[in-house]
């Protein structure tokens, strides 16, 4: 466990702004002793909320000051050249200059993916970013599923490469040395899809770092079937997004159902620790902190509407990919298989 661990924190990004992130940031620097986090955003107002929680003075949390906001509405070319001293381009900027080791940030996707590849730019032999999260399983392993939504359509390369990508981070996340990967499509069979989903499966079953196991549906995401799914970014964030509504139904339905009666309240009663339980593990709150991958830093994206308990586990989350130098094993990687490619183009 590394001793210095800094993490700078868009504080007044997401919905919610400093009221999510600044309880999550006390509590990330109390649970961690190693942890110290810059808080990027308005002063007056991260103070106000800090010394609210009495925590003005902790010697861990440090504010950094900006005088500009990306909003949601935001064009993320308009925030690159407009906002230079946002919260998120201070993040940022702290994560280029190394004062910071990772940088996470609930604001505006479109405006945090333009300026971190305009700030921190791409790995060597990377064509665009990732963004990657862990889905639950039926199994105790989760998948890893990219691209979330960086990238709305893909060509066969990109494709590839993500699947490199997502081989890195489920081999450091899962401690397995070689994941299983396989692409998403309409179906399991190898006619199935389209033209660049079939060039990528053929430049996934070339490449001899990838364990690459064939096509999976939509139906397989849940099985653990896979390790790692790799998709578009228009399909990945429709898939992640439906399979967060779907958990959020079945506790929906589920608790309705049990308030129902009075046998099924006594049920439920004695069904509380399981309950829980099974909510703990599908519960998308866990789960939140999208890294971008492919880029020359840590980013974490949490998710817009993220509660308080969610920011923390994006904190977390850049914490793991900082221990696990995330951003120079893919860069490992990428140079050994571009190494591999050359010399078996020059036999």
């Amino acid at each position: 466990m590394l001793t210095n661990l800094t993490i700078a924190l868009d504080m007044m990004g997401g919905d919610y702004g400093p009221r999510s992130s600044i309880p999550a940031a006390v509590n990330a620097v109390n649970a961690n002793a190693n942890l110290r986090l810059i808080l990027c955003g308005n002063e007056q107002v991260i103070s106000k909320e800090l010394e609210s929680l009495d925590s003005l003075s902790h010697p861990r949390l440090i504010i950094r000051h900006c005088s500009q906001v990306v909003t949601n509405s935001c064009e993320p070319s308009s925030a690159v050249r407009s906002k230079k001293d946002s919260s998120m381009r201070v993040a940022l900027d702290l994560v280029k200059s190394g004062e910071a080791q990772a940088c996470v940030s609930a604001g505006n996707t479109g405006a945090l993916l333009f300026m971190a590849h305009y700030v921190l730019k791409m790995l060597p032999g990377v064509k665009r970013p990732a963004l990657i999260s862990a889905v639950p399983t039926e199994r105790k392993n989760p998948v890893y599923l990219l691209d979330l939504g960086a990238n709305v359509h893909c060509d066969a390369q990109t494709l590839y490469q993500f699947g490199i990508m997502g081989s890195v981070v489920a081999g450091q996340a899962l401690g397995c040395d070689s994941p299983k990967v396989s692409l998403l499509n309409i179906g399991s069979e190898d006619i199935k899809g389209h033209e660049d989903i079939k060039q990528a499966a053929q430049l996934m079953q070339q490449c001899s770092y990838l364990n690459y196991t064939g096509y999976s549906e939509g139906s397989d995401i849940f099985t653990g079937k896979s390790d790692v799914i790799v998709c578009e970014g228009f399909v990945g964030n429709v898939a992640l997004k439906t399979c967060e509504g779907i958990a959020k139904l079945i506790m929906f339905k589920l608790t309705k159902a049990l308030q129902k009666h009075f046998f099924y309240k006594c049920l439920a009663f004695m069904l509380q620790p399981v309950i829980k339980k099974l909510y703990k593990r599908v519960n998308p709150d866990q789960y939140n902190g999208a890294s971008l991958v492919g880029l020359r830093g840590i980013v974490v994206k949490s998710h817009g509407n993220a509660s308080a308990k969610a920011f923390h586990a994006a904190i977390d989350e850049a914490a793991r990919e900082v221990e696990r130098q995330l951003p120079e094993k893919i860069a490992a990687i990428f140079e050994q298989t571009h190494s591999t490619k050359k010399v078996a183009t020059d036999d």
